[in-house]
């Protein structure tokens, strides 16, 4: 068990284990994407608040920490932290996307100088990380990252945050049509609930990027 074998779909049950990753520190940044305040509220609807307890239950006890750890290891080894956050520059969200208007879970209005809009103390930028704010799911559409990336001569992106099945996904997807590698960490996304991360887990895995586990991770920096 391990990497090479875990979270595979139907397309690559029957796939070759893929070869050893060698990240270099000098070419490799880690992306955390969404962790905001305003995912952590619990709504004062009791139904709601536990239809979601799961979700923020994850995030306290398994996505926060380590994440947080995954950013103190990675400015040890000198890779890239850059952070991403999901808000709107005009007040009345006119900039947002359509994905961010239409009714539902996603229609998010969520001003960029709120202070629901800005990122958990625990996980948030230090000294002068990087920090792009995008007004639909890609960290890469409509945010100038690919550029930055380009010029700050990063080859791959250890990714973590959430929605592991809209934001996260989305940015992956991005990542790897722009040729960079791509590595997520399991313990350090979530979705809604614990069904959809590992489904979306699968179908993301091996062909647009590779699934791995926070300690994985640190044994693929050489």
């Amino acid at each position: 068990m391990g990497w090479k074998t875990d979270w595979r779909s139907f397309y690559y049950e029957a796939a070759p284990e893929p070869d050893d990753i060698q990240l270099d520190p000098a070419a490799t940044a880690l992306l955390v994407i969404d962790i905001q305040n305003t995912y952590l509220e619990v709504s004062v609807d009791p139904v709601e608040a536990a239809r979601w307890r799961p979700f923020i239950n994850r995030m306290h006890d398994t996505v926060i920490p380590n994440t947080a750890g995954l950013q103190a290891w990675a400015r040890e080894k000198g890779i890239e932290v850059i952070h991403a956050r999901i808000a709107c520059l005009k007040a009345d969200g006119r900039d947002r996307s359509l994905s961010q208007k239409k009714p539902g879970f996603n229609h998010l209005l969520l001003p960029k100088d709120r202070a629901d809009a800005q990122i958990v103390d625990a996980v948030g930028p230090q000294g002068d990380e990087i920090v792009v704010t995008k007004t639909t799911d890609s960290a890469l559409t409509g945010t100038n990252l690919r550029m930055v990336l380009h010029n700050l001569g990063v080859r791959d992106v250890i990714v973590a945050g959430i929605f592991t099945d809209q934001c996260i996904s989305s940015s992956v997807r991005s990542l790897a049509d722009e040729s960079f590698g791509v590595v997520v960490v399991e313990d350090c996304c979530a979705a809604a609930t614990r069904e959809l991360h590992e489904a979306e887990l699968r179908i993301i895995n091996m062909i647009y990027c590779h699934v791995v586990s926070s300690e994985e991770v640190r044994g693929l920096v050489g």
